[in-house]
């Protein structure tokens, strides 16, 4: 049965429609951007959302509150055991304007074995983050020696259909800020859709700075020495990239600018974490329970009133260029991207 919809709203008229779903804080490649060579403490499985906590919490998104989106993230959510089982209850939940769109963002690795599994399931595409075509900098920059398993995961998700397949790439300045171009060209190539994504003070080290960071600025002037960027035609909406078509299109390349080229006004996401909890930005500091109210018995109606009353406080804007900023105490292995 549907219940009628409340908008998730924040304060500023932005109403919320793409759920991100972290479904584990754990990752099996250490990116030097991301979190250290050792590791990090990972969630007790006691704290982590069960997979029917996880669909309910869904459930009540869609049917409740109006999300028409929702994307699988992590840390890494291939290495989520009931992922596959968790894509198809989402797809089959009952909505007033069809299936649910679902996706899946991953490093691609076990791709190549799952992406079959997945696509029947009813996933609809994915994004594989890959900042190199170059094995020994894919080495240098995930400390693993796994560059042709994400090559083998992109091409089976391609052949299953979940597409377009999207690249997310980070450039790191005195690493690999110099292949832009090379990765631009491999992709199309394939027919990826590739996108820059500025790095991001989500470190688990907190060592970012914005000094070091490579901007979208100096990306598109590297693209440019070598391919006819235009702006594309489509409008952009909510979605976080700024497309260009390359070459006169209809192949585009994407830059996700979210320092330098804040899109906070447009914003439609929120965030569900591992662990149950609201976060209204990929920066916010403040996180509301929806796992403690839940295991305490909450009904669906009182879940769906707590996610009312976070989304109104959202913040105006994620702040990074205020004086102010403190980075968040979670980094983006324990947010979901």
């Amino acid at each position: 049965m549907i219940t009628p919809v409340q908008l998730l709203a924040d304060g500023y008229g932005r109403v919320a429609t793409d759920l991100r779903v972290s479904l584990t804080d754990k990752c099996n490649l250490r990116c030097t951007y991301c979190m250290p060579a050792e590791g990090l403490d990972w969630m007790p499985t006691s704290q982590q959302l069960t997979d029917d906590e996880v669909v309910r919490l869904v459930q009540v998104a869609v049917q409740r509150l109006g999300v028409r989106e929702v994307r699988f993230t992590g840390g890494e959510p291939l290495v989520r055991r009931g992922l596959v089982d968790i894509v198809a209850r989402t797809k089959a939940i009952e909505t007033p304007h069809g299936p649910v769109e679902t996706s899946l963002t991953t490093n691609g690795l076990g791709l190549a074995r799952t992406a079959g599994a997945l696509a029947h399931a009813g996933l609809d595409r994915v994004n594989v983050s890959l900042d190199t075509v170059r094995p020994e900098t894919f080495l240098q920059l995930t400390r693993r020696d796994r560059f042709a398993d994400v090559v083998a995961g992109l091409a089976a998700a391609s052949d299953a259909g979940l597409g377009p397949v999207k690249v997310n790439a980070v450039l790191m300045r005195g690493v690999n800020d110099d292949q832009a171009v090379e990765l631009l060209g491999w992709c199309l190539e394939r027919g990826y859709e590739l996108r820059f994504i500025e790095q991001m003070p989500l470190d688990a080290q907190h060592g970012w700075s914005r000094d070091g960071m490579v901007t979208a600025d100096e990306i598109l002037a590297a693209l440019e020495a070598a391919y006819v960027l235009t702006p594309a035609t489509a409008p952009r909406g909510s979605a976080p990239a700024e497309s260009f078509l390359v070459g006169g299109g209809p192949a585009t390349v994407g830059v996700i600018a979210s320092v330098t080229r804040p899109f906070c006004g447009d914003c439609d996401r929120v965030r569900l974490t591992a662990d149950g909890q609201i976060l209204t930005c990929l920066f916010a500091r403040h996180e509301s329970d929806l796992r403690g109210a839940m295991r305490a018995g909450a009904s669906d109606d009182e879940l769906a009133e707590r996610w009312l009353v976070a989304m109104r406080g959202k913040l105006a804007g994620h702040g990074i260029d205020d004086p102010s900023f403190l980075q968040s105490d979670r980094p983006m292995s324990a947010i979901g991207g």
